[in-house]
């Protein structure tokens, strides 16, 4: 392609197009994804407060688990925000720099998110697997350094894919049938070779998702067999209860991040594949908290103590 051409189909924005044309449909979509960002951000800081107030929750899962809904927080107000926007106004344009950073930040908290999940799922097995030394193993030094792991690893890896990103030209006329930049809609829009681009996604998808999905795996199947050997019902339900809510948000993170991004390019269809980055960018951040409050004991516990807590504060400042 030479200069001239390059120059012609060089674009600097995006268009992010509407599920939706009527009025009141827009409405009532941004009516649910302003609830559904309310419910996000309340369940998740209702998380980080219940562990850092109750002092049962000081533990190497519940320390993971507000890191957990602290990504939640970030990995939502990368989307939703924007979402909103563009329901509340005919002006639905996006930079290309723009676009290129929303992916950039959302593909590093997700990325960071599958990665603190396999840390979770060590943190498991050692509970499960070797309980009289869970608590020599799992120190706070040792999960301080867990958890910069996954940090790291998902800004590097989004890094990566946002380099090359913005190295691609992208052709006329820029439409995005999505409501957020994600990096297959962007792929299916250039009008050059991809193929460094498409190989550097599988390469990270094959050693980062597939490659903590197998230690995740690999955990559960020690702890499977662990509990199979417990002889008491009872413990074999408690047991398996400390593990049930992370074992579900492992389920659902893997199975839509698989189905999006361990495909090939030519794939891709924006009529076809708008709902599952939904379900992955918007609503698992508000599923999580629900999961981890509804399903954990421990948690739910906490809650009844900090609304206890609450309900005594106001009676005291509003006497009757």
């Amino acid at each position: 392609m030479d200069i001239a051409k390059r120059n012609e189909t060089l674009l600097k924005e995006f268009i992010l197009l509407d599920f939706v044309r009527s009025l009141e449909e827009k409405t009532l979509l941004f009516l649910l994804f302003f609830l559904v960002y309310v419910v996000t951000l309340t369940g998740n800081l209702i998380i980080i407060t219940a562990v850092g107030l109750d002092p049962r929750l000081h533990t190497p899962m519940y320390f993971f688990l507000c890191q957990l809904s602290c990504l939640d927080i970030c990995y939502s107000s990368v989307t939703v925000p924007k979402i909103l926007q563009n329901l509340s106004s005919t002006q639905k344009t996006i930079s290309v720099a723009g676009c290129i950073t929303q992916m950039y930040f959302f593909l590093s908290f997700a990325t960071t998110e599958f990665l603190l999940l396999t840390v979770m799922a060590y943190d498991r097995y050692v509970a499960v697997c070797n309980p009289l030394r869970y608590h020599l193993v799992m120190n706070l030094k040792f999960c301080v350094r867990l958890s910069i792991g996954p940090w790291l690893g998902g800004f590097l890896n989004s890094l990566v894919h946002a380099v090359g990103m913005s190295k691609i030209i992208f052709c006329g006329p820029g439409f995005i049938n999505q409501y957020f930049c994600d990096l297959p809609p962007l792929l299916a829009l250039s009008c050059v070779d991809t193929l460094a681009n498409v190989l550097t996604l599988f390469m990270a998808s094959g050693v980062l998702g597939l490659g903590s999905f197998l230690i995740t795996l690999i955990s559960y199947v020690f702890i499977v067999g662990a509990i199979l050997r417990i002889h008491s019902a009872e413990g074999k339900r408690k047991t398996f209860s400390s593990c049930g809510s992370h074992l579900t948000v492992v389920c659902l993170s893997y199975g839509t991040a698989f189905f999006t991004y361990l495909r090939p390019t030519s794939s891709y269809s924006q009529e076809k594949d708008r709902l599952i980055p939904l379900l992955y960018g918007v609503g698992m951040p508000m599923v999580n908290p629900l999961i981890y409050s509804l399903r954990n004991r421990d948690v739910k516990q906490a809650l009844k103590g900090i609304s206890r807590t609450v309900r005594l504060l106001i009676k005291n400042a509003f006497p009757h």
